[in-house]
């Protein structure tokens, strides 16, 4: 198998303690099985933006410095914007790796973000390609995200019977959103225990079990 190493990046308090690093993970772990190839270690960069250069993320620095001198040569994000979202930034930091002879590979579409160099400006121009969809995705989602809470709150004050899980609030909607993630991995009764295990509690402050899972996984069908 080949070994490579992970990297993964949130840019905010609130995506650490949701689905963003679950996300990421299955992501990579879903191209490596499918590749022949092993992960032997992950790093990441929590609450940092991902418009900020190489010597301001220390789980960048500490995988750039990996890949350099222990052998790795493979990286395995989930998508582009994930390496960075600013396209100076990125290619700023795709040259790094390029210098060391290391491929950065993005899972969500086994593109190899290290592929070409100024004798390939097609190569380069798909990695900015990719960075710019990225971005238009995320502004997309936060106008999605700012309508969908400013119908919420005009619904206010009115009487609609219980709302199923995962449309009280973000942070169930984000619990949702791992609990399907981690169904491509693993039983309910695990998941469970990974929900109880990261100390997030059921609506009502309980502890998670697998039939309740089983339920939610059943209603996303």
């Amino acid at each position: 198998m080949t070994p490579a190493v992970a990297y993964m990046r949130c840019s905010g308090v609130a995506a650490e303690f949701g689905d963003t690093f679950d996300r990421q993970q299955v992501s990579v772990q879903k191209y490596a099985q499918a590749n022949d190839i092993e992960i032997v270690f992950e790093y990441r960069d929590a609450g940092v933006s991902g418009r900020l250069e190489l010597e301001h993320r220390a789980g960048l620095a500490a995988c750039l410095e990996r890949v350099e001198n222990n052998g790795v040569k493979l990286v395995l994000v989930e998508s582009a914007d994930r390496l960075a979202r600013d396209s100076v930034v990125s290619e700023y930091i795709i040259r790094q790796f390029q210098k060391v002879g290391c491929k950065v590979i993005a899972a969500s579409g086994g593109v190899d973000l290290t592929l070409g160099d100024e004798t390939n400006p097609t190569a380069k121009m798909i990695r900015q390609i990719l960075a710019v969809v990225a971005e238009f995705d995320r502004n997309v989602t936060t106008i999605k995200l700012r309508v969908a809470r400013e119908r919420l709150r005009a619904k206010n004050g009115k009487c609609e019977g219980r709302k199923a899980y995962g449309t009280k609030d973000e942070l169930e909607a984000q619990v949702i959103k791992t609990i399907t993630l981690y169904a491509k991995l693993w039983d309910a009764k695990r998941i469970a225990q990974h929900l109880n295990d990261s100390k997030i509690p059921t609506r009502m402050g309980k502890r998670w079990h697998a039939a309740t899972v089983s339920k939610i996984l059943r209603r996303q069908k």
